[in-house]
């Protein structure tokens, strides 16, 4: 079951956005049981921190972010033949 937010739409709203530089992006992989690999990298698009404060006093921060996601080494047995291109080159 979802937990409520323990912040507002206000507190969202006086947030302070913050800037941002890469310092590095790493992908995490995944070996699925029937012998996929997923690999999974989270791609930061922005953050803002909130005017709250944890119980330990560290500020809180709001993230927005995009998953990428690659398939790689998928069992012959589970993949199924592609599908003909319905793109019509001009």
């Amino acid at each position: 079951m979802a937990q409520p937010m323990p912040f507002s739409e206000q507190d969202i709203a006086e947030a302070e956005e913050l800037d941002w530089s890469e310092s590095k992006e790493y992908w995490n992989e995944y070996k699925l049981t029937d012998g996929t690999t997923l690999k999974v990298k989270l791609i930061l698009k922005g953050v803002k921190r909130l005017k709250k404060h944890s119980p330990d006093g560290t500020p809180i921060y709001l993230i927005m972010s995009d998953n990428v996601l690659r398939v790689l080494d998928v069992p012959k047995e589970l993949k199924t033949r592609p599908k003909e291109s319905t793109f019509k080159p001009v």
